[in-house]
């Protein structure tokens, strides 16, 4: 493996023995906006650099995502080399987002699979929280799954405190018979840390390793919006513009703002600052990395070689420190 890059660090998903790399590289715009010739060239860079870990969707680009990634899989890096993470559930349904009925579940990962190329995958999350299925049927789909060889590992995306808790508590009731959960998938950054509230902390308890998504506040964190929006950005998007837009406020530029001064003061960009930032908060496995090319992927991954100084991750905290009231903190603080 040439690469010019540190050996990235393995973390075990959560109490399992699944190690996946510290960074996890995102598909979500594969087959999208980002074409073929562009994903192989992101997922050599990932893979030389010790990536393992690769994220995607059934419905990431109406399926293609995971077509794209199962046409490069062996081709261009051995299967055996990577931890293939999908996810199930989301529905274009103007009556519901999502269906985490056993049905369309274990039908949506038998898809997966085939537009994958693979007769398992390594992660299988579901995409989010089904009010209209009970939550145990949901979570016996992730068994079936287990134990049929499918999936060697579950867990779940999107779910807030008390659904990650009752989720998590249910599969261990009864362990060697449900599986447990090995990872949570949220969106986690500087600009948005609601998941410290109760995700966080239910997760710690239970064992379940987080994966952040966005970890670069949907890329404003990148600093790349702080004079203008640029042409071939999101926030120039007509489909993510609306993505980018809440994280373009006063108190997310105060933040920006620190996060440079720190990328000026330790000689690095802010990107690897944000990113560090992120990835080794506690209970944190893997940020998800989403790029438009390779070149800007070796930025995310070259920060591999970046700790962050304990007095500049305390200014972070402090210029992003989300407001928790009761209950959320000890009652007799407050």
């Amino acid at each position: 493996m040439a690469s010019n890059l540190a050996p990235m660090e393995q973390r075990h998903l959560g109490r399992t023995g699944l190690r996946v790399s510290r960074i996890g590289l995102g598909t979500l715009t594969w087959g999208r906006d980002t074409g073929e010739h562009d994903a192989a060239d992101q997922l050599k860079a990932f893979w030389e650099a010790g990536g393992t870990l690769v994220d995607t969707a059934d419905v990431y680009g109406g399926g293609e995502a995971e077509y794209l990634l199962g046409q490069l899989v062996e081709r261009l890096v051995p299967r055996r080399d990577l931890v293939i993470a999908t996810k199930a559930g989301s529905v274009l349904d103007p009556m519901r987002r999502f269906d985490g009925s056993r049905g369309h579940l274990l039908a949506a990962l038998d898809a997966s699979l085939e537009r994958l190329g693979t007769d398992h995958v390594d992660l299988w999350q579901v995409h989010g929280f089904d009010p209209h299925t009970p939550l145990e049927e949901t979570l016996q789909a992730l068994d079936i799954a287990v134990s049929s060889g499918r999936a060697r590992y579950a867990g779940v995306s999107d779910f807030c405190g008390w659904q990650l808790a009752k989720a998590a508590t249910w599969q261990l009731a009864a362990p060697g018979i449900r599986t447990r959960l090995a990872g949570t998938q949220m969106e986690y950054s500087l600009l948005q840390r609601g998941v410290e509230r109760e995700v966080l902390p239910a997760a710690l308890d239970l064992g379940v390793g987080l994966l952040p998504s966005s970890p670069l506040g949907r890329g404003v964190l990148t600093g790349k919006y702080r004079h203008a929006t640029p042409a071939d950005s999101r926030g120039a998007s007509e489909q993510l513009a609306a993505f980018v837009e809440p994280y373009l406020d006063e108190s997310a530029t105060r933040i920006v703002d620190a996060v440079v001064t720190a990328a000026d003061g330790l000689a690095t960009t802010p990107l690897e600052v944000a990113l560090a930032w992120v990835r080794d908060r506690p209970g944190v496995v893997a940020p998800i990395v989403g790029a438009r090319n390779a070149q800007q992927l070796t930025q995310a991954l070259s920060v591999e070689g970046l700790s962050l100084p304990d007095e500049i991750c305390r200014a972070l905290d402090d210029v992003s420190a989300p407001v928790h009231r009761y209950p959320d903190q000890d009652w007799s603080t407050l």
